[in-house]
């Protein structure tokens, strides 16, 4: 009997957990890893909380449940997989079908038959085009090297102050480690919003409002042009296409991109992202070598197109799929819908599917809905707020998106929206989902239900509304709207839209006092979440007044700034 001789590249995520299902699958196959780096299968993804103080011993980030470090020893005695860790794959011989691979550490050279190929190379940081990126303290965050040296440099530098390039994920969940331990952080980003792969503007600005509240720098719109030192060789600031900024670390997140040079070289087919083509079985143009993680484009199950989104999740699906396959099974990934969540400060955080201006780009009939609300009964003690955005074809109803953020629980909304996408689901078919309901739970129409109506209602015609950036842009250019509050006389105490076209009418007055509105203007109800907005437009629709529409998302949505009463 031959033995299937295995050999995988790259030792982390896809890699690890492609070798150990193998393992699984064939007690009798010959398995190898090649892994560049000193760690093996470790959580990139808890860095950031590494370099926070939440996990304290680094080694948790490579042990199992049971407390035991995954290393080279480990996938010797319990797996019976052979490790070459610090050891770099230099070259794929397809038709000799091996690998020539180096030792980092003492420069020996040798050659790895293989049978099957596993291609788990990952992803490397975008480096940007500016000067002085290898001072000291200038740092990327893809390595676990990386997250030692940052949380070295936390706790015995010095550090004040911290430059993070790049609003993305990777520069917010640093952010939010930085801040904790007392540190002023600045996120500059050349686009004009925080988290532009991920999020829709209006959803962004919310976030960003939140942060700068909380005393984080947030510089859009800015492109850093080179970084400066002390003289030293230490970082001292960032010079933007605004200004300087002082910096006693700075962190480059402004992307990832796939590693694939090992496997373009070796004449593997890439795809049009720039990551390798894989079929669904995840093999590449070369029927003996598989690929996964964050070196492959995978497929959108919402658009049917390839796309490029590195994501832990993904990374180790793969390698359940690749481990079955090089070992005579047939099992199918069948793609993506760009599920993410991760938590800033307070905030949690989630998206799936497509945004607005993704589905804009596509040629779908785009229809939206903002809706703020609690996460789960407004008087239970622990309710706390969330604010939705859905994203939907108004033609076929087809759910396209989801967004969610707040301080409550984001998660579970993102992962019920994540399982209706996947299988297709409608807006009608959410707004009707039988979700479970108690006070510490969630309310009883849940705020993805209620979202799910708010579309329903605007596909029907019942629900005119617009948006807080349309709403803006008709303040800014002095058109001769009445913006009506309908709110209570405390909430308008507490703070208010102020704009001399604001006409404060509570709800409860409104069918009373509907003679004070004028019949040539346009009217824009607003309350604090959209609904009592909403009834508002309603009511006047009902008496006959013209033009009436409601703010998306109330006050809570709004992203500018608000202000108190003036006692």
């Amino acid at each position: 009997m031959t033995t299937n001789r295995i050999l995988v590249i790259g030792g982390v995520a896809t890699g690890a957990k492609a070798a150990a299902r193998a393992r699984r699958r064939d007690p009798n196959a010959e398995i190898t890893i090649v892994e560049r780096g000193r760690f093996l299968s470790y959580a990139g993804c808890g860095m950031p909380y590494y370099i926070q103080g939440e996990v304290h011993d680094f080694h948790e980030l490579m042990s199992t449940p049971a407390g035991v470090i995954r290393d080279a020893a480990f996938f010797q005695n319990v797996k019976d997989i052979r490790v070459l860790n610090q050891t770099l794959a230099e070259k794929i011989d397809r038709a000799g079908k091996k690998v020539t691979v180096v030792n980092t550490v003492t420069g020996a050279r040798q050659d790895l038959p293989y049978d099957k190929l596993v291609i788990a190379t990952g992803g490397v940081p975008v480096e940007p085009r500016i000067e002085d990126t290898n001072l000291n303290r200038v740092f990327r965050l893809n390595l676990p090297d990386d997250a030692l040296a940052m949380r070295e440099a936390v706790e015995h530098a010095g550090i004040k102050r911290a430059v993070l390039i790049g609003g993305g994920l990777i520069g917010l969940e640093t952010a939010e480690a930085l801040v904790t331990r007392g540190i002023h952080v600045t996120v500059v980003e050349m686009l004009d919003q925080l988290l532009p792969a991920m999020l829709d503007w209006e959803v962004a600005a919310f976030l960003e409002k939140y942060l700068r509240s909380k005393g984080l720098g947030i510089r859009l719109n800015e492109k850093v042009t080179r970084i400066e030192g002390d003289g030293n060789g230490n970082v001292a600031r960032v010079v933007t296409s605004a200004g300087t900024l002082d910096a006693d670390m700075v962190l480059i997140a402004i992307g990832v991109r796939p590693n694939v040079q090992l496997a373009k070289d070796a004449g593997l087919k890439l795809g049009q992202t720039g990551a390798l083509a894989v079929n669904d079985q995840l093999q590449t143009s070369d029927p003996d070598i598989y690929a996964g993680g964050d070196c492959v484009e995978c497929t959108h199950l919402i658009t049917g197109q390839k796309v490029f989104v590195p994501l832990g999740s993904t990374a180790n699906k793969h390698g359940h799929v690749i481990g079955d396959n090089i070992t005579g099974g047939t099992s199918k990934f069948p793609g993506i819908i760009g599920t993410t969540v991760f938590k800033v400060l307070d905030y949690n955080l989630a998206r799936t599917g497509l945004t607005e201006k993704q589905a804009r780009q596509l040629g779908h009939n785009v229809i939206t809905a903002l809706v703020p609300g609690p996460d789960r009964a407004h008087y239970y003690p622990t309710a706390k707020t969330l604010l939705v955005k859905l994203v939907a074809d108004a033609g076929n109803g087809q759910l396209l998106g989801a967004q969610v953020l707040g301080p409550g629980d984001a998660v579970k909304r993102i992962d019920v929206l994540a399982t209706a996408l996947t299988f297709g689901a409608t807006m009608d078919l959410l707004a009707g989902i039988d979700l479970g309901y108690a006070p510490p739970y969630a309310t009883a129409v849940d705020l993805i239900a209620h979202a799910a109506n708010v579309l329903r209602n605007k596909r029907d015609g019942l629900a005119p509304a617009l948006t807080p950036q349309q709403v803006k842009a008709k303040l800014d250019a002095d058109e001769p709207v009445v913006l009506l509050d309908v709110r209570t006389p405390a909430e308008r105490d507490q703070m208010q839209l102020r704009d001399p076209r604001v006409v404060w009418i509570p709800l409860g007055q409104l069918r009373k006092r509907v003679g004070e509105l004028p019949r040539d203007k346009e009217i824009i109800c607003f309350c604090k979440v959209s609904q009592r907005g909403y009834e508002a437009q309603r009511i006047l629709d009902g008496l006959g007044v013209p033009n009436v529409k409601f703010l998306d998302g109330g006050l809570i949505a709004w992203p500018y700034p608000l202000e108190p009463e003036r006692k």
